[in-house]
């Protein structure tokens, strides 16, 4: 699953740790309630999602991409047409994902408790500055959001978090052995590159419409030639050389340039640069900008990251790894083992499409509920 809905970022919030922001929840909410003709599209193992749930997450998933658009009044419009195109698949693998992980959670006797809820509902008061119980409340009214909306979302976060921790990632391990092969196969993961610090003195070649001539080129190569002279004289500040005589935007820094990786660096440069000393000085160079002398100021070797001091950020990388392909397993299986009953063939090519789209660039799983569902049970 992947890019949970703006009401799961914030539940997820509220439950790890409780924060949230009303208008979050309010969002789904209040257009779950808009007042239309039901139409169910789809039953999972009973439970129905209707029009209205999915032009609820339609709504959200445009406005995490910065689209407010109205879906009744631009209804038939291309455009929208064409990002609801893009983005229905997704939703319908999201949220029947989430109702399958949500029954499950019910069948494993997850709930909200009482306190639970409450502990949530001081996070959000304090969160949001609500200092009394009436002021809470008149929030929720405003945001036309029910205190039992607002626990309906949060028990749901809290099933599908519970489950996919209980079920999956309780189960997932990782030996020494996973940990070398990792560390061996990403060793670039955990190497600095060598870096190098210059400071540069340019002596631009002045042009015209015709570029620039013979005369202007060999006096901008004397030029630099001299000064040159003057930055590796005995006692020569080529800092303060830089500032005097550079044409380049550097010279307010004295021609500091970098840190700079080395391999970002043109093969040429590249090969001058590993060759010198801290302190080197080149010799006059003909570059696009104009002739140009560095000086090699401070110059840092790449650095390797040992195995065991690596192993924390290994055990993050393949933990999370092995939690997708887990996770993506068990929601497999609980999709083999669910009665979905398709009433809109349009919708059913587009869930097909998502889970097509997912075995070929599998996402990271979602840590929370897609969205509130309606529930025929």
């Amino acid at each position: 699953m992947r890019n949970p809905s703006p009401v799961a970022s914030c539940v997820a919030r509220v439950v790890r740790p409780a924060l949230i922001l009303l208008a979050c929840v309010a969002l789904l909410t209040a257009i779950a309630r808009a007042e239309i003709i039901e139409q169910v599209l789809v039953k999972v193992n009973g439970e129905i999602f209707t029009k209205t749930d999915l032009e609820a997450r339609q709504v959200a998933r445009l406005r995490e991409q910065g689209q407010r658009i109205d879906l009744k009044t631009n209804a038939g419009n291309a455009q929208l047409q064409k990002l609801l195109d893009q983005i229905t698949p997704q939703i319908m693998v999201d949220a029947i994902n989430e109702i399958l992980v949500v029954q499950r959670g019910k069948e494993l006797g997850y709930r909200l408790g009482d306190e639970q809820f409450k502990s949530v509902v001081e996070s959000i008061r304090k969160e949001n500055k609500l200092d009394t119980e009436e002021q809470f409340l008149a929030a929720l009214k405003q945001e036309n959001v029910s205190l039992a909306d607002l626990r309906k979302n949060v028990e749901r976060n809290m099933i599908f978090s519970r489950v996919q921790q209980n079920e999956v990632m309780s189960k997932i391990a990782m030996t020494d052995e996973e940990a070398r092969a990792y560390y061996d196969a990403h060793l670039q993961e955990f190497t600095t590159p060598p870096s190098v610090t210059l400071r540069e003195i340019l002596v631009s070649v002045p042009t015209d419409a015709k570029g620039a001539n013979v005369a202007a080129d060999d006096m901008a190569k004397a030029r630099a030639e001299e000064i040159r002279v003057r930055a590796v004289a005995d006692g020569a500040n080529f800092e303060q050389v830089a500032m005097d005589f550079s044409d380049a935007a550097s010279r307010a820094t004295g021609g500091l340039v970098g840190p700079i990786n080395v391999g970002d660096l043109s093969a040429d440069f590249r090969t001058i640069i590993t060759a010198m000393k801290v302190g080197d000085v080149t010799s006059v160079m003909r570059t696009p900008r104009g002739y140009q002398i560095l000086k090699l100021d401070a110059s840092t070797p790449g650095v390797t990251t040992p195995f065991e001091q690596a192993k924390d950020r290994i055990s993050d990388r393949v933990f999370t790894d092995k939690r997708r392909q887990e996770f993506d397993k068990y929601l497999a299986k609980l999709r083999n083992e669910a009665i979905i009953e398709w009433k809109n063939p349009e919708l059913q090519k587009a869930y097909d499409a998502g889970l097509k789209q997912q075995k070929e660039q599998p996402p990271a799983p979602a840590a929370a509920a897609a969205a509130p569902a309606k529930s025929s049970n």
